[in-house]
């Protein structure tokens, strides 16, 4: 027997898991108590850190960010690599930052205990990636390039005969798999250590995920990690035709914190890996433990639960499938390597149903949109009690998209194209033109400020939009660094007391302002109450050296007034 294939594991239950299931809600003491189980488990890599995470924690727990890091480092040592998710220049906002705060950021994060930054950009502009690989590289990170994955914009026939009047044509076939291999190549020649397809909106259908990861093996030296979400459905089908086609890494959650919205289950695809003679590495044990825990931890963010629904126990260490669930993992191979996209994708979801995870998201599905896209256009239009408007805004999604430059959509250029396609409906609701209503991140966006659109902006539209008909790239020479606020009330206490708040609060201006201003509070507080403790002590002292003297050497003591203490001599 020669050596096993080895099929790495990207773990991203701490980060992607919550974020995409429960709204980032797992506190410092839930993450603590599953540490140790997790240093066990021996994954390839864990990602914890960036996306929502700063921000959340800040927000909602009243909790430091880069105190979240450090400690699980601290938990885990060296037994997996730590990943976070970084957005280039623009890292946590909208607009570029320059390159001092996109350094002091990447050179804490990896000495904080980040090994693989994940560095992507909305608009899959490889420019806006260079200065972030640089600084990784420089202080001993991992760069993993990542290209998002997106679908060219779908219109309606209707459409097309009323939108061929504005556009001279329709474009097609902009994001083939030619154009994902040439960005990967790109960052290949910057200097990515490996390079991650993200499938952020779960978008990419098995047999195109098979194609992608097959090219990029054959065109690349670097490793390829695949990356998606399972609410449109094909994420498990995709996963599976990725591992087939010579993938090296995939990123899985662990059961309870898997399906929907999140990534596919780390258990399921275990399953996979052992029907294909493949190694992931890891523990099962240790992952069959974390899984409970996972379940507790669960059931105490329930509010911020919308699913309720909970797959299936299952102890990969020692449960057998019936025979007949056992039969859909074989005939799911069995189709995958046939390519029969149909097929497998019907064994797939059967799977996924045994194990009891939520069934496709059709309208997702059918939109082509991610799914928090979506959710967010629905209640922006529920506030206003405009929900009935909704088809017409998934109609003019892709209208706004192509206008702009059809970037891919993935945060934040998926929110200011859904936002903006929601202002369009609401004009046209009013009978005013189209765009009267603009948010300025769409101004900045078709003015030119994020970066280079897939496809060229239309000059005129750009002039009426952002009142420039050249693009007009972002010019950071103009930045403002946060003030660091020094609060005489709090005896001259600082907002920022180092370099991390510092950067806290050019990444997150309003969230870290109010978490360092409660900061600063309770330091104030803390430091009040020691000088009072300071003084009770002394008190204590005097009062005991005082009670263990003579009777003559008090009344001495008292009589030159030495202790005015209130004792009486009696004492």
């Amino acid at each position: 027997m020669g050596m096993k294939r080895k099929l790495l594991i990207r773990d991203l239950t701490l980060r992607d898991g919550q974020q995409s299931l429960f709204a980032t809600r797992m506190n410092q003491n839930q993450v603590d108590r599953v540490l140790p189980l997790f240093k066990e488990a021996n994954f390839y890599a864990m990602e914890v850190w960036g996306g929502a995470v700063p921000d959340s924690i800040m927000r909602f727990l009243n909790e430091n960010p880069w105190d979240r890091l450090e400690k699980i480092k601290a938990a885990i040592g060296d037994s997996s690599k730590l990943t976070a998710l970084s957005r280039g220049r623009n890292l946590f906002g909208y607009n570029p930052y320059p390159d001092s705060v996109i350094e002091g950021f990447n050179r804490n994060a990896i000495h904080s205990g980040i090994d693989i930054m994940r560095i992507f950009d909305a608009l899959n502009d490889v420019n806006n990636m260079k200065s972030t690989i640089n600084f990784v590289k420089k202080n001993g990170g991992i760069a993993d390039c990542t290209i998002c994955y997106t679908v060219d914009p779908k219109f309606t026939s209707k459409q097309v005969i009323k939108e061929l009047l504005h556009f001279k044509k329709l474009p097609h076939n902009i994001f083939t798999i030619d154009y994902f291999v040439a960005k990967a190549k790109e960052m290949e020649a910057l200097g990515a250590d490996m390079i991650s397809v993200k499938d952020m909106a779960g978008l990419i259908p098995p047999n195109k995920s098979g194609e992608l990861i097959s090219r990029l093996k054959k065109e690349l030296k670097i490793p390829i990690d695949f990356h998606t979400h399972c609410t449109p459905g094909y994420g498990l089908a995709a996963v599976l035709m990725a591992i087939l086609s010579g993938v090296d890494i995939v990123d899985t959650s662990i059961s309870t914190f898997a399906g929907g919205p999140a990534a596919p289950a780390f258990e399921i695809i275990q399953i996979f890996a052992d029907k294909l003679g493949l190694d992931t590495g890891v523990n099962l044990s240790a992952v069959v433990e974390i899984n409970k825990l996972l379940k507790e931890i669960r059931l105490e963010m329930d509010e911020f639960d919308s699913y309720k629904l909970f797959p299936i126990e299952f102890d990969i260490t020692k449960d057998k499938l019936p025979p007949e669930v056992d039969k859909m993992f074989d005939l799911a191979i069995e189709y995958a390597k046939a390519k029969k996209e149909n097929e497998l994708l019907q064994q797939v979801h059967s799977i996924e149903a045994y194990f009891n995870y939520p069934a496709p998201d059709e309208m997702v599905k059918n939109a082509e949109i991610p799914g928090g896209m979506y959710t967010n256009m629905l209640s922006q239009l529920k506030q206003l009690k405009l929900d009935q408007l909704l088809p017409r805004v998934l109609e003019l999604v892709p209208v706004v998209r192509v206008a702009a430059g059809c970037p891919p959509l993935v945060t934040p250029t998926s929110q200011i194209v859904g936002v903006q396609a929601v202002n369009c409906v609401i004009d046209e609701d009013k009978n005013l033109p189209l765009y009267t209503t603009k948010s300025i991140q769409f101004v900045n966006l078709v003015k030119g400020s994020y970066g280079k659109t897939p496809i060229p902006i239309d000059p005129d539209f750009r002039m009426k939009i952002a009142g420039v008909s050249e693009e007009i790239p972002y010019d950071t020479s103009n930045y403002k660094k946060q003030e660091n606020t020094v609060f005489s009330e709090y005896g001259d206490l600082k907002l920022a007391e180092n370099e991390k708040d510092e950067l806290l609060l050019e990444l997150f201006p309003s969230v870290a302002r109010d978490f360092l201003k409660k900061r600063v509070v309770q330091r104030y507080l803390n430091d009040i109450y020691a000088i009072e403790e300071e003084k009770r002590k002394k008190l204590e002292e005097e009062k005991a050296n005082y009670m263990s003297l003579s009777p003559e050497e008090k009344e001495k003591r008292l009589h030159y007034g030495l202790y005015n203490y209130g004792f009486s001599s009696k004492n």
